[in-house]
């Protein structure tokens, strides 16, 4: 006699016909994880991957994360947040200044000499983003935010003092980072970060605000030979950024598998992706040691000009956003409280 399903499962009692039914149940989830930069850089070598795998250990293989770098599944960097908030993919890893004016909040964190060191600076960020700008990120499942490390520029000619700057085209990351290399007498030119790589060797840029992390994977230090630093903790700009994920992909986890992100989101995280862009910073600057590239940290003095003509950003986005019903000296005063509050000693 041939034994059918229907057949086989009334032979069962009602408790094994229940563990069978939860067994289907516990099916595998496979969510996309979308991003710009090559699977070697520090952010998907060492921060996203171990990320996926976590989440894949906690849930029991029952969550496999699928990794997409170089923008694999299509569109531009700037379509990453639209991609995860519509569905096109399941989580992304995005810059934010890559959608000028979209997170006018979040921008106080792009103030020049705001922040030094990224991981107490991405967790100051998402406590402060918890208690300011969270209607920001209501379109998705926020997973973390954080920041990079100290900001510099990496140039074709040395930059050994503001004047050096005048009129020299600067790739910029970010609307205040475009702002503020105006007010410094650059000229910005607005570019995703794949991109610095082609444009510093083609001559479309003659320098570029990335931090060092990112510069062995755009072999940055093998284009441009000269690298300037400031004096102090803090850098002269930074970039913020956001591990999102689509609502309905988290909304359509079962009880105990969207308890597996919660718990692979939030300060612990942020700080998990700003140590791995400190890592990456202390590595990055070996390798242009290493080549015997010419790294300049500016004095206290020179550092203290750069300061007084950069001041000025913050003025001007004050009064941008204040035209959005924004109050931006209370907002800058909480992030740099927190900024304080969680630095390293």
């Amino acid at each position: 006699m041939t034994i059918t399903r229907k057949h086989f499962l009334g032979t069962l009692t009602g408790a094994a016909v229940l563990a069978l039914s939860g067994h289907a149940q516990a099916q595998t989830t496979t969510l996309r994880f979308h991003q710009m930069l090559p699977p070697q850089a520090v952010i998907p070598a060492q921060a996203i991957k171990p990320w996926a795998e976590k989440v894949e250990k906690e849930s029991g293989g029952r969550i496999k994360v699928q990794l997409f770098p170089s923008m694999q599944l299509g569109g531009r960097p700037p379509e990453l947040f639209d991609q995860a908030k519509d569905g096109v993919v399941d989580i992304i890893w995005t810059v934010l200044g890559y959608t000028p004016g979209r997170f006018p909040k979040s921008e106080v964190f792009e103030l020049p000499f705001s922040s030094g060191d990224a991981e107490s600076s991405s967790k100051a960020f998402w406590d402060y983003v918890q208690k300011n700008a969270q209607d920001e990120y209501k379109d998705v499942k926020l997973i973390a935010v954080h920041t990079h490390g100290p900001g510099l520029f990496h140039s074709k000619d040395p930059i050994t003092k503001l004047e050096d700057l005048k009129g020299m085209k600067v790739r910029g990351g970010s609307r205040v980072i475009n702002i503020m290399l105006e007010q410094l007498g650059a000229t910005p030119v607005g570019l995703p970060v794949p991109a610095v790589g082609e444009a510093l060797s083609k001559g479309v840029i003659a320098a570029t605000t990335i931090p060092w992390e990112v510069t062995p994977a755009l072999k940055v230090t093998q284009i441009v030979k000269n690298h300037t630093g400031f004096t102090g903790a803090k850098g002269l700009y930074t970039q913020t950024f956001a591990v999102a994920m689509n609502k309905g992909a988290y909304d359509k986890l079962p009880a105990d598998l969207k308890k597996v992100i919660d718990a692979n989101s939030g300060i612990e995280a942020a700080a998990m992706f700003g140590r791995a862009m400190d890592m990456g910073d202390k590595a990055g600057l070996d390798i242009a040691k290493k080549a015997g590239n010419n790294i300049v940290t500016l004095d206290a003095a020179e550092t203290n000009r750069w300061q007084r003509a950069a001041a000025g950003v913050r003025a001007t986005w004050y009064k941008e956003v204040s035209g959005k019903g924004i109050d931006g000296p209370k907002l800058a005063a909480e992030a740099e409280a927190l900024i304080n509050k969680y630095s390293k000693k």
